[in-house]
Parts: C-alpha cells; sequence; structure tokens
C-alpha cells in the first residue's frame, strides 16, 4: 500500500458533539482508520480491525505522528472513554478496533448490490474552493457573491460568549493598550478575533495549557518592560508560552537577602597581631567590631 492513498470517512463525525469528544485525538482516530485493514460484525455493529489484529504499541502510534508518548496515550484513552474505538491489552502491545466502522462501506454496497460510484476523476486538480468550481463552472457574479457569503459565516466558528473568544478579547485590548502606548498600535489594527480566539483553543485543548495560567501569562508578559512589545497576538503567545511562563516565573521568585558575614573573635586576633607587627602601639589597637 503506499504512503498515500484515500480513504473514506464518515460525515457524521462532523458535528458539534463528535468535536467536542474527540477533540486533539482527531489525528490518531484517523490513524486508526487509515490503518483498518478488515472488518467484521459484533452484535450488529461493525468493526474495523486495524491492522489485521496485530498488537500495536502506542509508541509506535507516537512515532508516526510526531507526538509525545504521553499525548498519544492521553488520546487514545479518550477515544474508548467515548467509545470510538476498542483495545485489548497484549504484552507485545494493544489490539486496536474502530466502531462503527464506515471504511469499507462501498465495497460493501457493491457486494450487496448496489452501484459502486466512481471517484470523481483529478481529484487533486479539482479546485478546493466553492467559489473557484462555481466560477470555472460559469456561475454567475451574484451566485459567487452569495456563495462568498457563506463561506465567510461558516469561519466565524467562535461565538461572544465562548471562552476562547473571551479570551482572544482579553488579550487583545491588554495588547491595544501597549500598543497605543508604543505608538505601534497600526501593527494590530486588523487583527481577526477569530483567528485569535482559535490560537487560544489550541493553547488550552492541544498544548494543554491551564485557563489560569494561561491568564497569568496574559497579565505578566502585557507589563513585562520587554515582551510587551515582542508579543502582540495570540499566535504569537502561544509559540513563546513555555519561554514565557518560565521567565515569569523566575521573576516572581524573590530574591534571597545577602547574608551578613559571621563573627569571627580570632579576626581580631589577627588584626591585632597585624597591628604590633607594623610596629604600632598596642594600646592604641581598636577593639571594638
Amino acid at each position: 500500500m503506499p504512503d498515500s492513498f484515500y480513504f473514506p470517512v464518515f460525515t457524521g463525525l462532523l458535528t458539534e458533539e463528535h468535536v467536542e469528544k474527540i477533540g486533539p485525538a482527531l489525528w490518531e482516530f484517523l490513524w486508526l482508520i487509515a490503518k483498518t485493514t478488515k472488518e467484521t460484525t459484533e452484535n450488529g455493529e461493525t468493526i474495523g480491525i486495524v491492522l489485521g489484529g496485530r498488537p500495536i504499541k502506542n509508541m509506535e502510534i507516537a512515532e508516526s505522528l510526531g507526538t509525545s508518548l504521553r499525548s498519544a496515550e492521553r488520546n487514545i484513552s479518550r477515544l474508548k472513554k467515548y467509545g470510538y474505538i476498542d483495545t485489548k491489552r497484549t504484552p507485545y502491545g494493544n489490539i486496536f478496533k474502530v466502531k462503527n466502522s464506515k471504511k469499507f462501506y462501498k465495497d460493501r454496497t457493491a457486494k450487496n448490490g448496489g452501484t459502486k460510484k466512481r471517484e470523481p476523476p483529478n481529484m487533486d486538480r479539482e479546485p478546493p474552493l466553492l467559489v473557484e468550481r462555481t466560477a470555472k463552472n460559469g456561475g454567475n457574479k451574484e451566485d459567487i457573491k452569495d456563495i462568498k457569503d457563506i463561506n465567510t459565516t461558516r469561519q466565524k466558528k467562535y461565538d461572544e460568549d465562548s471562552t476562547y473568544f473571551k479570551m482572544a478579547i482579553y488579550f487583545h485590548k491588554k495588547v491595544s493598550a501597549v500598543a497605543n502606548e508604543a505608538g505601534i498600535s497600526h501593527l494590530i489594527k486588523k487583527s481577526n478575533m477569530q483567528t485569535w480566539a482559535d490560537d487560544m483553543r489550541k493553547l488550552i485543548e492541544i498544548d494543554q495549557v491551564d485557563k489560569h495560567q494561561a491568564k497569568q501569562v496574559m497579565d505578566w508578559v502585557t507589563e513585562d518592560s520587554f515582551w510587551k512589545t515582542n508579543v502582540l497576538s495570540a499566535k504569537k503567545l502561544r509559540e513563546r508560552f513555555m519561554e514565557l511562563a518560565i521567565k515569569m516565573n523566575a521573576d516572581k521568585k524573590p530574591s534571597q537577602p545577602k547574608q551578613k558575614p559571621q563573627y569571627d573573635p580570632r579576626d581580631k586576633e589577627i588584626e591585632f597581631q597585624r597591628w604590633i607587627q607594623d610596629g604600632n602601639d598596642p594600646n592604641d589597637f581598636d577593639w571594638s567590631d
């Protein structure tokens, strides 16, 4: 099987419920679907068998996706918790099963007498946007305008009441104050709050940053004399977050007071001996501390 190939994904997953449940485990789920090699039926449900039932170590999945073992294990547990997959532990790894598998749905339909649809030709050359396809097929300007409005509406996925949008607004206000004071407000004039909100979501869901810690870093970075003019977007905040958090914690640690040297009576004795050796009168020596 080639490294790159098409495989079907059930469109029923594209709902708010599944997006919320799968969340950051999406890539592990797609990996398991892609590696499904056969299907069986258990209790009336189609089950996809991953790699023919060969035991798979979680590290193998992590390395394939270029992520950490801890992240892969956490996401696999998430998929199992919400019933998307089932696992069976063996001494050599887990045997993975994908529940409600749809990977070979077209093959089953054709086998049972249905019509097997052909894949559209030149899939890689097909214009990715509905606007481009409509223009290519001779659609009029009014149609294209309506489609553009639809695409714009779909991009706005974070409501103003959502946590991530509120985080974006909070940080934008702080950054705006810094930019106005520094005379660089033009740099954030065209900030897109939907993009900022998405970066906030990635910071919390993908990078696993605590929301309270995120707020602390936002407050600190917009007050720090160096960083406040170098972090002027949610994207930059996410990129430098670890470095910023470390610096913030270091600045908050109280400095250790310098300890006074302990008094040692022998020091005076040494001083006295030197006083005499230098030809001074012993009665003139100052014995006070």
